[in-house]
Order: C-alpha cells, then sequence, then structure tokens
C-alpha cells in the first residue's frame, strides 16, 4: 500500500468544509483514498455510475437526510449534477442543527465540469483537492525511474511487470477514449481524440501550435482549441501559461502543453520499456513533464506555475510564484551533469527570482554557483511541500 500524501489534507478539509471535492483522473485512486478516510468514521458511500446507488437517490433529500450523522461519500458525481442544488439546502439546513462540516466527500474524474457546477450552488461552502497518481514523494526515490517509464496511475506502477504495465495503459486509453469521453457528452470519433493526444505527446512541453494541429486532423483552430479543453477538463493534459512578467522584452504568448502522466506519453508514442524511452527524441521533454508534474503536486496550493520565455531566448522551464509574492526559477535537465544554456541567465537578469534550481536525474544536491543550486527531483519536491 502506498500512503497518500492527499489524505491528511482531505481530513484537514473535512474539518473545516461541509463539503469537499476530490478530483482527479480515473483510475488515479479517488476510491481507494475515500474508502480509506470512511474506514476512519461512520460514513455511507454511493457509487454514481452504479444504477442500484442512483436509485438510491430517487428522492435524494430523504435519502441523505436519513444519513446527515455519517460523511456521505458520492463516488462520480458528475454523473448526477442536479443533487448540487440538493446538498446546498441540506447543508444550510444542517448548519442551523449544528452540523457544520464533513458532511459530503465528493468525488469527480471532470475538474471543469465538476467545479463549475459546485462553484454555482456551493459557494463557500466546499473546499477542493486534487489527487495527481502517484508522486516521487510517495514512492520513494528507488522508484523514481520506474515511476517515470510507467507513469503514476497506480494499477501501471504497481503491475507486475513491465508487459503487464503497458498492456494496462492501452486498455486505459482505450477506454477513456471509447467510453469515458462519449458519456461526457461529446460526439467525437475515438481514432481523431488518440491521434491528437498522440500529437500531444510527440509535441511533449511545447508551445501550442494549434494551426499545425489543426491541419494535421483537418481541422479548425476552434476545434483545436475544443479537443484541447476536454483533455485539460479530464485532468489528462496540462497547460502551462507563460508568465505575464513587466520586462521590457517580447515574451512568448502561447502556453506549453504537456500530457500530465509520463507512462501515457511513453504508451501513445508506442515505448514500452526504459530503453525504448531513453531512445526516443522524447526522453529529455518527458522527464521534464515527469518532473513538472511532481513539483506542481507538491507545490502550497496558493502558489501560481508559468513559464518564461522571450523572443530572443532567455528561457526558464517553471516558475513558480509563492504564497508571499516571491519567485522560484527551476530549471529542469535530465542527466547526471546538467549544465545551463545562457537563456537561463538571461531570464534570471530579467526576473531576478528570490532562489534558483536545475532539478536533475541524480541525488546530491550542491551549488552551480551565482545563487543557482542543483537539487534532485525528490529534494525539491520535498522543499515545495514544507514551503
Amino acid at each position: 500500500m502506498v500512503v497518500r500524501k492527499k489524505l491528511q489534507t482531505i481530513d484537514a478539509r473535512l474539518k473545516q468544509f461541509p463539503a469537499v471535492a476530490l478530483l482527479g483522473p480515473r483510475q488515479a485512486g479517488k476510491t481507494t483514498l475515500a474508502r480509506q478516510v470512511a474506514g476512519e468514521r461512520p460514513s455511507v458511500y454511493l457509487d454514481l455510475e452504479r444504477a442500484p446507488d442512483r436509485k438510491k437517490l430517487a428522492d435524494p433529500e430523504s435519502f441523505l437526510t436519513r444519513h446527515e450523522d455519517r460523511l456521505i461519500i458520492l463516488d462520480e458525481i458528475q454523473r448526477m449534477p442536479d443533487l448540487f442544488q440538493t446538498l446546498r439546502s441540506l447543508i444550510d439546513e444542517g448548519r442551523r442543527r449544528g452540523f457544520r462540516a464533513g458532511r459530503f466527500l465528493l468525488l469527480g474524474s471532470a475538474s471543469g465540469n465538476l467545479l463549475r457546477q459546485s462553484g454555482e450552488s456551493l459557494a463557500g461552502r466546499i473546499a477542493y483537492v486534487e489527487l495527481e497518481p502517484f508522486g516521487v514523494l510517495e514512492v520513494g526515490a528507488g522508484a523514481r525511474e520506474r515511476l517515470w517509464v510507467r507513469g503514476g496511475f497506480p494499477d501501471s506502477f504497481l503491475a507486475r511487470d513491465d508487459e503487464a504495465s503497458v498492456t494496462w495503459r492501452d486498455n486505459f486509453i482505450r477506454t477513456y477514449l471509447e467510453r469515458d469521453i462519449p458519456q461526457l457528452g461529446p460526439r467525437i470519433p475515438a481514432e481523431t481524440l488518440r491521434r491528437f493526444w498522440t500529437m500531444l505527446s510527440h509535441a511533449q512541453g511545447g508551445l501550442l501550435n494549434a494551426a499545425q494541429l489543426a491541419g494535421s486532423l483537418d481541422v479548425d483552430g476552434k476545434t483545436i482549441a475544443r479537443y484541447l479543453d476536454l483533455f485539460v477538463d479530464l485532468l489528462l493534459v496540462r497547460r502551462l501559461p507563460p508568465l505575464h512578467a513587466n520586462v521590457a522584452k517580447r515574451l512568448v504568448k502561447s502556453p506549453k502543453v504537456y500530457v500530465r502522466d509520463s507512462g501515457l506519453v511513453h504508451t501513445l508514442l508506442g515505448l514500452d520499456h526504459r530503453d525504448a524511452v531513453l531512445g526516443h527524441p522524447v526522453a529529455g521533454n518527458s522527464w521534464e513533464g515527469f518532473a513538472l508534474e511532481n513539483l506542481l503536486a507538491a507545490t502550497p496550493p496558493r502558489a501560481t506555475a508559468s513559464f518564461y520565455r522571450t523572443a530572443a531566448g532567455a528561457e526558464i522551464d517553471l516558475v513558480l510564484e509563492m504564497p508571499d509574492g516571491k519567485l522560484w526559477a527551476i530549471e529542469i535537465k535530465y542527466g547526471l551533469a546538467p549544465k545551463l544554456r545562457k537563456g537561463f541567465h538571461h531570464a534570471r537578469e530579467d526576473l531576478r527570482p528570490e532562489r534558483a534550481f536545475v532539478v536533475y536525474a541524480g541525488e546530491d544536491s550542491y551549488s552551480m554557483g551565482e545563487g543557482i543550486e542543483a537539487i534532485s527531483l525528490n529534494g525539491l519536491a520535498a522543499l515545495l511541500s514544507e514551503a
């Protein structure tokens, strides 16, 4: 059993808010984590993808009121969006009777819809926690390379061997494209979405070029934007915005796009084992995306993330504006002897960050001069989680 870092966060939010929404892609471990939470207190669990559980909510107010002294866990809550109005009235009524916190734990795998639906009805009554697949702080430094190659989805990472892991990821991709996405409403051919997803994997960490993608798929730019919004909403793709700094430079305005799970990148590109990954041109960008996801998972909630790039070539892979307003500049390199380009130094002169790091594949931390520290991925993730 891998101990999830977000367990303590969920417990803390349940002590403060009547409702907590646990967001994350399918198969990231939300249900397992929710059952751990349920094991620590009286609770009722309903999976809204199961017809018997949906029938229990034919009269939701009656059923939920009968269990108001328990934590009610509603899995795949986006299946019944009309419930949010009922939850609002029950929360407000319960507050008058002393039930102020820890009423509902809502699980969802489509963040945009869930945020919109819950935000409209439960403003001030709900907290949000995002559960990513396994991260380096959960599996340890010794398993970091396996985590990179296989990705962080529990069934993929914990598979008995690489072949079983690849088989799981193949079926995960197929199920998402052929079953899950159509159930959310969009009627887009599965093969078209797979090609789009694969193109994003080839361009991992690159600037979004909607015109090029549109030409390759024979669609228009608005359609590409709709496809991208869908994958971002499903928490499968990250759109990292450029930093809008007040500097006298011409800045890149397009976002960088990452497929969030490195194992899915490798499977979409047909890279079934470590040697295949290392021999492919995507290896460096795959490692960058892997490191980025792990660092953002450990970053304080109120920090904001972006990248910095100018038309002249000054560039920083990841800029974190911490809750205190100070900037952390982070460059990501795959290898044991990282070297910095002039563009990083020029970008530091532009931004003057409080701290500057180079994340690399080794384990030691050491100074690279000029206030720049080389540090392992686990080391910086731990530092961010303590910030």
